[in-house]
Parts: C-alpha cells; structure tokens; sequence
C-alpha cells in the first residue's frame, strides 16, 4: 500500500463500528502489541490478518452476514480472533460460559441459533458428545489444539487470505449477545448493535483514561460484559492486553505478569483483592507500574477497599452496571475515592458505586414509577445509548425490563445529594423479616468489619416466627476462629436488632460465577427447597 493512500485506506469502514476500529489500529499502530498471550505478541497487524483469514474461511464454510457463531472457551489468543470476525465480518456472537453444565449449554446453544460453534481444547470431549442435540450447528471449529470431526482453528488460518473482505458493517448490525448470570432463573440473551457497543467503549475508555501504550491484564472472563468491556476499551485506543493462562485466578501469577509486563491497568471483582491482600510476600512485587485497579461485578465492602487503597494507593476506580446495561451505568472515579484522610462522614462515599457516567441517565423510582427523593430506596432504572437492544428472541421479558425508554435494573438503591449511587441489594435479595425490610449488603458491611471474616454473604431463610430470619454465612481469615454467638453480638453492637443475623453458618468457601460474584441463588436453595420464597 502507498503512504499517499492511508488517509483513503481509513475510510473503508463505517465510523461507529468494530470494522473501523480494527482496520484503523492496523494502519496506524502495526507494529504495536495488541495482545500478549504467554510467549506470543500479536500485532495489531497481525490481529487484522489473522481476523481476515477467519472471516474468508468462514464465508467457505457457508457462513455469511448476520449468521449467529459461538464461542466455548476460556480466555486465549485464538479467543480475540473469534471476536473479530463477529466485529468486522458482521456476524452475531454468542460467547458462552466454560462453567455451564451441559443441560445449561445445550439450552443456550439452541436458544441461540448459531450455525457455528468454536470449541477451547478442554471441551471438547463434552461438545463431541452433545452434537446430536444441536441440529443447527454445522460448522465445529477447535480452538488451540485439532479435535476429531472438527476443523482446526489454526489450519483455516493457515489456508485462508489475508486480503480485506468483501463485507461491510454498519452501526445498526446485530453483533454480540451476552447472556445473564442465571442468577434469577433461566439465563436470558442480551443484544447488542455495533453501535450501541462501540458507543459504552468510548464511555469506557474515556472514563478510565486510556491511553495508546498502556498496559491492561486480562484475569477476567471475555463471555462476561464486564471482562469483554474492559478489554476492547484498551484495544480501541491502540493500547495493549496481556492474557492469562489461568483458568482460576492466581493471585501470585498475575502480580508476577503486572511487574515482568509493566502493566498499568487491571479490571477485578473483591474476591480478587481479598486473595492477593492475603499473600505473604505481596511486598516483594514492584507493583509501581500500575495506575488503575477497576472493581466492578459485586460490591465491594468499604473496609476491604480501605485496606486495598493502603497497599495499592489511590488508584482504585468504580463501574456499575450490568448484562443489559451495555454495562456501565455509573463510574466512580480516583479522585473520589481520596477520601482516606477525610472525616468519617466524607468516608461514606466509598460504600457507593459512583454518579451517572456520560451519556447515561439513572432514576430512583418507587414502585409506581415516581422518582423517590434523596436517600430514599427506590429502583434504579437507566436510559442511555448503550443498554441493550432487547432480550434476543424473548418480547415479553424485553417488555418486562424496558419501559417507556427506561431499563429497570432490578436493582434497589438511593442518591445522595451530590448524585452520588448506593447500591442497597437486588430486589430479590431483600429479607423480610418480621414485617420489617433487611438489606443484605448493610449486614455484610459490618460482619467485613469483624477482624475474623474474609468473606460474607447474608440471605435469608425460612423461619417459623419472623417468616424469613437474617442468616449470614461467612468464610474466616486462615488461622481464626470464632464462635456463632461472638458473630451476632458483633453484629447487634453495630446494627439495630432486626437486621442482625439470628443464625450464622460458617464454611470453607461462597459459591461463584466466573465474575467472582456470589451466588446467594445457590444459598439459599438448600433452605428453601420445595418451598415458594416471594419479595
């Protein structure tokens, strides 16, 4: 190609989709590190290439424009190829959980509709046996490794050009479908355009300031919109993602990889900062590279943030959103967390998640939809550019959330004067106990606060007085111990009677998702089965 050309060769693909975005870090930065995956360095040239040969050995195997493909893989470099053929070849990805049971991603492979489906190394023993029930799926695709009955990854490649294909996106195209937690029943498919996507990056990544030659490591998963958000926001601008090869988080693994790669930038949930708070040697890292620690997915409990932001310093920032909230709803910035030093009054601002990013509209409404005042609990309910489109193939649970315009998250909280968002509880998290309303996460600020607790989660459970009664099941730090009786007289010093927990069960470890957040659902199944729990 000549110089003289460039600024044409820029204009190929329309503004506002992923198109553009990879075609333009190829012409501008190609000898740029886009990602880093143990011993591999991949261009952002080299990325456009590789996503090129995808997209024609795609097309040979019949799979054309506005086709559905999906992807069953932990995290890995053949992983962003994928994506970037569902970016720039205008195909609908469906990127699906490593941790589902094969029931679970029978249902979700065939509520999806894809026609090709692109399988990590560990599954696919698991996929072979299921093909049969997968009757739209004709194209199997291994990822890393060759599979019986199904074509390499790494041999279509090898066999296909690297020419620019004949495809043209627009901002209007069906392009990603990421699929809720599950935590309320059956999982259900978000859409989302081109441009509604590209639209919550550019939020994203000016909000973190994001600069070209910065450094992000990816521990979280790219099936989930937080992880997914947070690493194409690096790639947007130029900037660079190292992947790990772990498929459990290893705390001493990625400070390792911070200090030899000098990374800037790390995205995690709570349980990530308890487990490398706990290591012994956490001193010995040079950590001085760093300039962001993003926490999103579940709460973070403000006195594990303070003793974070003490190790780490003032570098910690916040996003709030959700699956069908593009996610980001709400940002809280550095600057806001530099409250240490400030009164206790003034500390308060760390248990919130933030204002209202750019671009996004946030209400708190009661139950009839009128905005409550400050400091009173209502619903979050969101309007901007960047929330889902629908509930793929779902009308009725679409017309569920979205009313008038406005998402309603499901999630209750307050504001406070100064725009400020607290995040009380998911609606269906609340306990009622005795007539009166308990907030989980208010119980599980103060049991946080008890020097014996590493992790907490507060649900409630049948009781045959109070209806429901405060239960808290709580993992201890290595080496305490502490007595059911010592945990509820903590509790009632610091809360009013009722919300403190009247039982208390004391295990090895809190069931997860993948994001790190805790699966009150599996809780409280134990408690409640056979039984009708209603809020």
């Amino acid at each position: 190609m000549q110089e003289k050309f460039l600024l044409k060769e820029l204009c190929r693909y329309a503004i506002g989709t992923w198109a553009d975005i990879i075609y333009r870090n190829a012409l501008l930065y190609p000898e740029y590190e886009a990602f880093v995956y143990g011993k591999d360095r991949i261009t952002f040239a080299q990325f456009n290439a590789r996503v090129n040969r995808l997209i024609h050995a795609l097309h040979s195997m019949g799979v054309k424009k506005g086709d559905g493909i999906g992807i069953f893989s932990w995290n890995c470099l053949d992983h962003c190829d994928v994506y970037g053929s569902a970016m720039k070849g205008g195909l609908i990805l469906s990127p699906f959980s490593p941790r589902l049971q094969t029931s679970e991603l029978d249902y979700l492979i065939n509520y999806s509709e894809i026609n090709t489906l692109f399988i990590g190394c560990e599954f696919i023993e698991m996929v072979s046996q299921l093909r049969s029930r997968f009757p739209k799926v004709k194209n199997y695709i291994s990822l890393e490794t060759s599979a019986p009955g199904m074509v390499s990854h790494h041999d279509l490649l090898m066999a296909h050009s690297e020419e620019e294909p004949d495809v043209q996106v627009r901002e209007e195209d069906p392009f990603l479908i990421f699929y809720t937690s599950g935590t309320t029943g059956t999982p259900r498919g978000a859409l989302y355009t081109q441009g509604r996507n590209i639209e919550n990056t550019r939020t994203k990544t000016l909000q973190i300031g994001v600069k070209t030659g910065d450094k992000h490591i990816m521990i979280l998963p790219l099936f989930h919109i937080g992880g997914y958000s947070h690493f194409w926001s690096f790639f947007y601008v130029g900037a660079s993602n190292v992947i790990m090869q772990q498929k459990s988080f290893d705390p001493a693994a990625t400070l390792q990889a911070i200090q030899e790669e000098r990374v800037t930038d790390i995205h995690i949930v709570p349980t990530h900062l308890v487990t490398m708070l706990a290591l012994p040697n956490i001193e010995e890292y040079d950590l001085s590279s760093l300039k962001c620690i993003w926490y999103a997915a579940s709460p973070m409990p403000t006195e594990l943030l303070k003793r974070g932001m003490e190790r780490f310093g003032a570098i910690f920032m916040q996003g709030y959103g959700q699956s069908e909230s593009g996610p980001d709803i709400s940002f809280f910035s550095n600057k806001s967390h530099q409250v240490l030093d400030k009164s206790q009054e003034e500390q308060k601002v760390l248990a919130s998640c933030g204002q209202p990013c750019v671009g996004v509209h946030v209400r708190i409404v009661d139950g009839n939809n009128n905005d409550v005042k400050p400091n009173e609990v209502g619903e979050v309910v969101v309007q901007s550019k960047t929330v889902m489109v629908e509930y793929w193939h779902n009308p009725d649970e679409t017309r569920n959330v979205m009313m008038d315009g406005w998402l309603h998250t499901g999630d209750t909280g307050y504001y406070d004067r100064k725009g400020y968002i607290y995040l009380v509880d998911r609606k269906m998290d609340m306990i009622v106990t005795g007539g009166e309303n308990v907030y989980p996460r208010e119980v599980e600020e103060v049991l946080y606060r008890h020097p014996a607790v590493a992790e907490a989660a507060v649900i409630g459970v049948p009781d045959k007085l109070w209806i429901e009664r405060v239960h808290a099941i709580l993992v201890l730090k290595e080496g305490q111990r502490v007595t059911e009786d010592e945990i509820i007289e903590f509790c009632r010093h610091n809360l009013a009677r009722y919300k403190a927990p009247k039982t208390v069960e004391l295990i090895e470890s809190l069931p997860k998702n993948p994001q790190g957040k805790i699966l009150k659902r599996e809780l409280r199944e134990k408690y409640w089965k056979g039984m009708e729990r209603s809020i």
